[in-house]
């Protein structure tokens, strides 16, 4: 038993070395071309925002909805009395009606007119005073017509409806007021479509109106490319900013109107010196690579990461030189590091 326990530790003693100096997969520090972006803090906005006015008169007999409450577009919200806008309704009903019996009695007062003229039976004049008569119901026809539309019209306008799907910041009448035309009755907001508004340093400008591109970073940190951008053509002279605005898409979800947010704009490319990603190390405050030299020594090296990230690998902006080799498992290279510095207080 005492040989057999011998001969493990002679093998232990033998293969440990070996082990420990496992050769580790490394990756090269090399420069390639990276996109220059701005990151700047902008303010989100909505595109569909309007207070909604009487357009006829009437007693405020409901209202439907308050304040932080969501209306599908065509929703009645307000209800005004209408006694008096029916009332013209019927009346442009009843004109109507009249309108088409006199027609049709001068459409067939016509015809039999027509028929006797072409046989000679009666004078022109006889066949004059029947075309005048029937262009004249034709025209009281018209005249009715339009008249009920503008009446069901003006009954329709006691029924305020929501011009679009969005929720309800202010209430600006209240029940048994009388509206009058004109008067500010409900606003409102649509959050179906949000922009962001950017004040962005004029300097930035001819780039960012070369590439046309930019992106919105929310609160979840999820990245939204801008639908369309615009640039406002006039500068504040005291921020020397101009307004670059940022269209999301429809339907972005946990966005409110005057939040901030962050966005990034492309402003061309640049040379920078990059390094796999799963080889940087973040211990507390500290961020490092091992560094593996030409002799296959290990050395922890602090290093200035920027936050770019493209693809698999990160920005170095200091502590690295082009061509160096860092170990992309930074746990095995720890490790044996610990084991040959333990090696060497051994000895």
């Amino acid at each position: 038993m005492m040989r057999h326990s011998a001969t493990l530790l002679l093998l232990a003693a033998l293969l440990g070395p070996a082990l420990a100096a496992s050769p580790l997969e490394t990756g090269e520090a090399e420069v390639t071309v990276q996109p220059r972006e701005h990151h700047l803090y902008g303010v989100v906005e909505v595109t569909s925002q309007s207070t909604i006015s009487a357009q006829t008169s009437g007693q405020v007999m409901e209202i439907l909805v308050d304040v932080d409450d969501y209306v599908e577009q065509g929703a009645l919200i307000i209800r005004l009395k209408d006694t008096e806008q029916q009332a013209r309704v019927e009346q442009a009903e009843a004109e109507l009606k009249a309108a088409d019996a006199q027609l049709e009695e001068s459409s067939k007062e016509y015809q039999r007119t027509r028929e006797i003229f072409e046989r000679k039976l009666v004078a022109q004049a006889a066949m004059d005073k029947a075309t005048a008569a029937l262009r004249s119901a034709r025209a009281r026809k018209a005249s009715a017509t339009a008249t009920l539309a503008q009446a069901r019209e003006q009954l329709e306008y006691t029924r305020i409806r929501a011009p679009y799907s969005g929720i309800v910041t202010e209430r600006l009448v209240e029940v048994g007021e009388t509206a009058s035309p004109g008067q500010r009755l409900i606003s409102g907001i649509s959050l179906e479509q949000l922009r962001v508004s950017v004040q962005v340093p004029q300097s930035l400008v001819p780039a960012i109106r070369k590439r046309s591109e930019a992106e919105i970073q929310l609160p979840d940190g999820r990245r939204i490319a801008s639908e369309s951008l615009t640039i406002f053509p006039l500068a504040d002279p005291r921020s020397g900013t101009l307004t670059v605005r940022l269209l999301l898409p429809a339907g972005i979800e946990g966005l409110f109107p005057g939040m901030l947010v962050k966005t990034r704009f492309e402003i061309g490319t640049g040379q920078q010196l990059t390094v796999p990603a799963s080889s940087v190390v973040y211990r507390s405050e500290v961020t490092a690579v091992y560094v593996i030299d030409q002799a296959g020594g290990i050395s922890l090296r602090h290093i200035q990461a920027g936050q770019k990230r493209n693809g698999d690998r990160i920005t170095v902006l200091s502590g690295l030189d082009a061509g160096e080799q860092v170990a992309l498992d930074p746990v095995a290279a720890g490790s044996q590091l610990k084991a040959l510095n333990q090696g060497s207080r051994d000895e």
